[in-house]
């Protein structure tokens, strides 16, 4: 009989994130080619940039760096993909299919604190303290830490105990792992 634990680190994969040259138009073609549906904007035209040195240790960013746009959308029923549009001098092309890591996951956690322990057992190293989640996440007792694989892939831990609101124009709203 498989030895499953009572009390596991992770729910499941909640976010893909993918850094884009050009919000809407990756946007447009998500919609078009795999009938993505909107979901929020975590960061729009209208807002600042996210930027600065707390920005840049949160997330892993190069200095000078800027998040210029923010998306959430959803592709039928699984994890959400969360589209970046940044701007950095150090930016490179994306990856090719033999090169190792993406732009990094998000695993939905019940419990972070327990799940940053088994993080830091297995060898990742935390870009910061665990702190608080963007706009339509940012609901009470909420809480977010990136860290890097022992590879330098980026991965989020992120959990949202109260849940998210929505615009009032979501299609969609964000599919998060069952127990």
């Amino acid at each position: 009989m498989e030895n499953i634990p009572t009390r596991a680190p992770s729910r499941g994969i909640n976010h893909v994130g993918l850094t884009v040259p050009d919000l809407q138009k990756a946007t447009e073609f998500l919609q078009k080619a795999l009938d993505a549906r909107f979901v929020y904007d975590g960061l729009t035209d209208h807002d600042h940039p996210r930027q600065g040195a707390d920005t840049e240790k949160q997330l892993g960013l190069s200095s000078g760096s800027m998040i210029i746009k923010q998306r959430l959308l959803r592709i039928g029923n699984g994890p959400n993909l969360e589209l970046f549009e940044i701007k950095s001098e150090e930016q490179e092309q994306p990856l090719r299919l033999q090169d190792i890591g993406w732009n990094h996951i998000s695993l939905y956690v019940d419990d972070i604190n327990y799940a940053v322990e088994r993080v830091r057992a297995a060898g990742g190293r935390l870009l910061s303290e665990i702190h608080g989640n963007s706009r339509h996440e940012d609901t009470e007792n909420n809480a977010s830490v990136y860290f890097q694989a022992p590879w330098g892939s980026l991965i989020e831990l992120q959990s949202i105990p109260n849940g998210y609101y929505y615009p009032d124009d979501s299609e969609a709203e964000t599919w998060i792992p069952t127990p």
